[in-house]
């Protein structure tokens, strides 16, 4: 008994504990980071944010999330034809704007960050930060969440997060629904 006794204090202070410590924690959602954004008559989504694997576009996000810069904009860009693409929304535009006017898709805070490759592909579900087209360091605010895969996107768009609950919701919205809140949530 005491032979297993000190066998188990070894092995508590040893680095293979701690790692699967980590993982048991990761699993059970402690330690994560978490945008959640209510889509008004829709219902609520839930975002792992990759912190670790996309920290500069993560602390945007977290920023703006936290300023209330999301409040009340609209989903400006909802593809899903001819097959589901992907849902958009960042530009505060949107907030006065109908959701169809040509000129959304071109605002933000004014603060753009530069690509990460987080090592996280363009699935369903994932979170990506929208970017001028062939400038991949122009990200700012806005955000797209796939409805399918893309993975063509891969490398031209930093994939931030994933939609870990409320993927209902996001199939369900539609082109001017609006984001009432958004708000960080550490695990």
């Amino acid at each position: 008994m005491l032979r297993l006794t000190v066998i188990l204090i070894e092995a508590m202070t040893s680095r293979t504990f701690f790692l699967l410590l980590t993982v048991v924690l990761a699993t059970l959602g402690w330690g994560q980071t978490k945008l959640v954004l209510d889509i008004e008559n829709r219902g609520k989504v839930e975002i792992e944010l990759y912190t670790n694997e996309a920290p500069k576009t993560t602390a945007q996000i977290i920023r703006l999330a936290q300023s209330g810069f999301y409040n009340g904009q609209k989903f400006f860009r909802v593809v899903k034809s001819p097959k589901p693409f992907l849902i958009q929304t960042g530009d505060p535009a949107s907030k006065t704007k109908p959701a169809n006017d040509p000129g959304l898709g071109s605002g933000g805070s004014g603060k753009s960050v530069p690509y990460e490759d987080s090592g996280h592909s363009n699935v369903e579900g994932a979170v990506g930060l929208s970017a001028l087209p062939r400038d991949k360091n122009s990200g700012d605010s806005q955000f797209y969440i796939l409805l399918g895969p893309a993975k063509f996107l891969d490398g031209s768009y930093t994939v931030f997060g994933r939609v870990v609950s409320g993927m209902d919701v996001v199939r369900a919205v539609e082109l001017g629904d609006k984001v009432t809140s958004a708000t960080i949530v550490r695990g």
